[in-house]
């Protein structure tokens, strides 16, 4: 039975729709909540792969979350040990920082769905090569990361030139979050920290949110299934139980 570690920064996320399809596969599931739990120094021993999750912080805000630290160790501890590993938004950040690349404010903030284009490489991988030549994919982010060192970009949006990275075969960052689903979009339009966030750019509100979600929610849905089934596969996984995926 694989095991599988996740770092989480905030009760409002949470692994989404991956989290079902990790069960079915049989996987066992440890969060390490670092917002209950800062001075945490979790270890890597015995586990098969990591998830980084999203949170309102910056990377840099190792004074107020000393935890951005210790995780930043264990990224790349994790990277060295060649271990399957998917951070989303700021975990994204979290690993290009790990590899060396610089992360500050994006030139746009992205909330809501945004449209993301493939490059030539994301088209050919595993994770993402059934995106089409542009999605509307769900962002909430302030800020950016540029392209890791060695790192292959994957796909790019009008306000944020690297939306996805893959590092090596099994290490990839998406500043997108496939892993929602209506239950946790609305979570965010109803939490304090993200409604006053949204509340400061113009022309955009909940009401628009939930409007867009319901065009787009059901391909990235599909999108989702596929993706995280073959960031799955990297663990060598065989499915155990019944699945139904948005398809």
């Amino acid at each position: 039975m694989p095991k599988i570690l996740v770092f989480q920064h905030v009760p409002f996320e949470i692994l989404g729709t991956l989290d079902p399809l990790l069960k079915s596969y049989g996987f066992r599931i440890r969060y390490v909540n670092f917002d209950r739990h800062p001075h945490a120094r979790p270890s890597l021993e015995g586990y098969d792969g990591l998830v980084v999750l999203g949170g309102p912080m910056s990377v840099d805000d190792t004074e107020a979350h000393p935890h951005l630290s210790t995780e930043s160790e264990l990224v790349t501890e994790a990277i060295e040990r060649g271990m399957p590993l998917l951070g989303v938004c700021l975990g994204a950040q979290l690993i290009a920082r790990a590899l060396g690349a610089r992360v500050g404010p994006s030139p746009d903030k992205e909330i809501g769905w945004h449209p993301v284009r493939p490059t030539e490489a994301g088209l050919e991988d595993p994770l993402l090569g059934h995106l089409g030549p542009s999605e509307r994919l769900f962002q909430w982010h302030g800020d950016a990361f540029e392209l890791p060192p060695g790192a292959v970009q994957l796909a790019s949006s009008p306000g944020c030139e690297h939306q996805a990275f893959r590092y090596g075969e099994r290490v990839y960052g998406f500043q997108f979050h496939l892993e929602v689903d209506e239950r946790l979009i609305e979570r965010w339009l109803r939490t304090p920290v993200l409604k006053r966030e949204l509340a400061g750019l113009p022309g955009l509100d909940a009401d628009r949110v939930r409007r867009d979600t319901r065009l787009h929610l059901a391909r990235s849905l599909r999108l989702a299934d596929r993706a995280f089934e073959a960031f799955v596969r990297l663990f060598g996984a065989t499915r155990r139980r019944a699945w139904h995926p948005h398809r």
